[in-house]
């Protein structure tokens, strides 16, 4: 079916769009937290490439990252229709990805990436471990 808008309108009606944060994929991680104990995070805080979960005390940030839109390297798929562009855009959030690490650890922030797969039920004892490593060490 063709867009009933022309492509300027359509990009301005996109660019007003805001996601719900992953909420299911974030309060998965909070039930995981509480159930090791793991307090003291904020969320929403005004830190550069908005992390989900900010840990002032240990200077660790968290993001939750879904598989499609930032390339897991088990789940990524590709889609077929208008190939090029999910391409260029999930490579330059892979991209953005990258500098946001980088420029983060700058600044003396720890940086923890949680695939949304790892919040699953049979990964969730290896998930458990990595946090319990992550939260362990000074």
């Amino acid at each position: 079916m063709a867009d009933v808008f022309p492509q300027t309108k359509r990009s301005e009606v996109m660019s007003q769009i805001r996601s719900g944060r992953n909420k299911c994929t974030e309060l998965a991680l909070i039930r995981v937290f509480l159930e090791l104990g793991i307090k003291g995070w904020r969320r929403n805080q005004p830190l550069f490439g908005r992390p989900d979960f900010v840990f002032r005390q240990q200077r660790l940030v968290v993001f939750v990252d879904g598989c499609f839109w930032h390339c897991c390297p088990q789940h990524q798929t590709w889609p077929k229709n208008n190939a090029r562009f999910w391409r260029d855009k999930l490579q330059s959030n892979r991209a953005r990805d990258r500098e946001v690490n980088r420029v983060l650890r700058s600044k003396g922030w720890r940086v923890l990436r949680i695939w949304e797969h790892e919040l699953k039920a049979k990964n969730r004892r290896a998930l458990i471990a990595r946090l319990r490593r992550y939260f362990t060490r000074e």
